[in-house]
């Protein structure tokens, strides 16, 4: 561990030169890069010099216990007592910060929220989570734009996309794909019955053209006038957007916004999620067989959380998490499910880094 410390604090010095470099001061994008990787560096440079100094003063200690003075081995001894389970606590926060960082975790997010079975009921509960997540993005102070809606027939919503920006949002928000349960009377049910209804939710890394390979000589952009509901100006004007992504044939296109501007961007950032879905699968189908996150693949196929309103209960399939605090959670207290899906993911990346010390 010791070699990855001093591997690290080499290149926590390297970036402190390149920050005073003239070159790259004047280059802001790299000069904002090598800030934050710098910035990022310093809190673990930080308890490694804390680490250090243990191990030195422990290492006097055990050295004071060869003297002949009963008194000085005495003190040594005491001093051991302490130090030592300090070093145990500071070798474990150690290993959780050298845990690898998903890059993607400080990006912005789409989020797409879908009724699944369940007809009008899985659209008021399509509705009840966006009015959860909206109340738990209040909580964090991130910017929310909504993209498109659907709205549902008697209430909530059969599509809503979303646009949301903050700071680490995918980092948190990335546990949330997959299919939501709710198990509750609806309002549309006469006879007091409970009913089984799903919603989907899709949580994707807003792209930036940096992230993925894709020249832009190789992108063919058409436009086309858009269909379905929304007035005159959808039906009137080119304002659909479709890109080709030439060597590759992958196609992305939307009508979802209601600017020509607004549709490209959300049609590169949907091929910019196409194309990097087909890099990240080559790259994996390279590498040998890991084993799965506790946290799963986030597939909307997964079955990942059952709200159940009569016993006010929430469970998390994944972790085996349960909490009888509904009530709290539909109005956006979400802290202690995300960090818990943390904590097990956490857990899991620590197996595999333990492994690599």
């Amino acid at each position: 561990m010791l070699d990855k410390l001093e591997a690290i604090k080499a290149r926590y010095i390297q970036l402190e030169e390149q920050l005073s470099d003239p070159e790259i001061m004047s280059d802001m994008d790299r000069y904002t890069r090598i800030s934050k990787e710098y910035k990022d560096l310093k809190p673990l440079v930080d308890i490694t010099e804390v680490y250090r100094e243990v191990l030195g003063n422990i290492k006097t200690s055990r050295e004071m216990l060869k003297e002949s003075d009963p008194d000085m081995r005495e003190m040594a001894q005491e001093e051991l007592s302490e130090l030592e389970p300090r070093l145990v606590e500071l070798e474990e926060e150690i290993k959780y910060m050298l845990i690898p960082k998903d890059p993607e975790d400080a990006k912005d997010v789409m989020v797409e929220i879908r009724s699944g079975t369940g007809g009008d009921e899985a659209a008021l509960f399509a509705g009840d989570l966006y009015r959860m997540y909206s109340r738990f993005f209040e909580s964090k102070g991130w910017k929310v734009e909504v993209v498109e809606v659907t709205e549902g027939t008697v209430g909530g919503y059969s599509k809503l996309v979303l646009e949301v920006n903050g700071d680490d949002v995918f980092g948190q928000l990335k546990f949330e794909s997959g299919a939501h349960r709710v198990q509750r009377v609806p309002k549309t049910e006469s006879q007091g019955r409970v009913h089984t209804s799903a919603a989907t939710v899709v949580v994707m890394p807003k792209r930036e053209m940096e992230d993925v390979e894709i020249n832009k000589a190789d992108l063919k952009v058409d436009t086309f006038r858009s269909s379905g509901a929304g007035g005159q100006h959808v039906n009137k004007t080119e304002s659909g957007v479709r890109i080709t992504h030439l060597p590759t044939g992958i196609v992305s296109e939307s009508q979802d916004g209601r600017s020509q501007i607004k549709n490209r961007e959300i049609a590169l950032q949907r091929l910019y999620q196409k194309i990097s879905d087909v890099q990240r699968t080559q790259h994996e189908s390279e590498q040998a067989a890991h084993r799965k996150s506790l946290v799963g693949s986030g597939d909307r196929s997964d079955k990942i959380r059952t709200y159940n309103y009569p016993q006010n209960r929430v469970t998390d399939h994944r972790i085996n998490l349960t909490l009888y605090n509904l009530d709290k959670i539909v109005e956006g207290d979400l802290a202690e499910i995300i960090e818990q899906l943390q904590v097990a993911e956490n857990a899991e990346k620590l197996k595999a880094a333990e492994e690599n010390l």
